[in-house]
């Protein structure tokens, strides 16, 4: 087994190369303008790699996030990201004019208990080895939730320390560790909370707007107000009520102001992609991701140009 230090190096070195090569040919082709839209693989848990990008390019994306390809979450372990095929991969992506936003790991840090929560720290770790071997500039977890019979300070004090410490881990690497707003984590006073204690330039937030706004009681322009300066990546998805719970239904069809979103993003002067998390490896009774996809790709492009947001690039 290669072990992390011949792994970064190797990789990184085989990035390199693939960098030069792309750059030498850069000029033979452009694509057509891209609105900085993404969308993650939760959404297309049954696509190959190749057809996951060609999807993405013929449908106006400019990014993907990772989370899972197949039947495999550990991104590590996922064929195209292992060190010998690193410049092939590479290569594809800069073909279609993509790049990868984020891996999505599934790491949680709320527990107390060293056995549960080590493992978790060790996930962390290993993606963001793994990213900062790719380049990709961030790498998701979660602090999930509360735990019964523990004090609300004592889970909140274990994140920021935990988070703290993968941030200080990420920054020599390039990476930054993005907290997602998830789970029981989704009002801003306990977010600012958890980012100023964490106290790491290698610490940020991942915006899940339908969260703040479904389970977090927060319009958007609030939570945008009182987050913004953190939020590096963002997930987007509408939804009804159903049965206590919420049930996803295409974009702009629901009660989620995705619009209004969109515009709080725009108006702050964020700068990153607008990423379309498509929960159907958790909830195969949605639409598929060739419809999903396609109609957010319209959808929300419309909401951008009309924010005034422009494209990446010049056709």
């Amino acid at each position: 087994m290669i072990d992390r230090r011949n792994f970064l190096g190797t990789s990184a070195a085989v990035l390199v190369a693939g960098c030069v090569r792309a750059r030498a040919s850069s000029g033979a082709s452009q694509s057509a303008a891209r609105l900085p839209i993404g969308f993650s693989t939760l959404g297309s848990p049954n696509w190959d790699w190749l057809p996951t990008l060609d999807f993405a390019a013929a449908h106006g994306y400019a990014a993907l996030e990772l989370r899972g390809i197949r039947d495999q979450m550990d991104l590590t372990k996922v064929t195209e990201l292992q060190a010998p095929r690193f410049a092939e991969t590479q290569r594809q992506l800069l073909d279609r004019h993509l790049v990868i936003t984020d891996l999505g790991a599934s790491a949680n840090l709320h527990d107390l208990d060293s056995a549960k929560h080590d493992p978790q720290m060790d996930e962390a770790r290993r993606f963001i080895d793994l990213a900062s071997a790719m380049r990709v500039p961030y790498v998701r977890v979660f602090g999930n939730k509360y735990v019964a019979g523990v004090p609300r300070e004592r889970t909140i004090e274990q994140i920021s320390r935990s988070l703290h410490g993968l941030g200080e881990y990420a920054r020599p690497r390039n990476v930054v560790v993005l907290l997602e707003t998830h789970g029981d984590f989704t009002d801003s006073p306990t977010l600012l909370e958890i980012m100023r204690r964490a106290d790491s330039p290698g610490v940020a937030l991942l915006w899940d707007a339908h969260h703040t706004y479904a389970f977090g009681g927060e319009q958007p322009e609030a939570t945008v107000r009182e987050i913004g300066r953190y939020i590096r990546h963002t997930h987007l998805k509408d939804s009804v009520p159903a049965g206590g719970d919420r049930r996803y239904v295409l974009t702009g069809t629901g009660q989620i102001p995705v619009r209004r979103q969109v515009d709080a993003l725009a108006r702050m002067g964020y700068r990153g992609y607008y990423c379309f998390e498509w929960e159907k490896r958790w909830h195969p009774e949605i639409e598929e991701p060739e419809v999903a996809f396609a109609q957010f790709a319209t959808v929300v492009a419309g909401y951008m140009r009309d924010a005034g947001i422009r494209p990446l690039m010049s056709s």
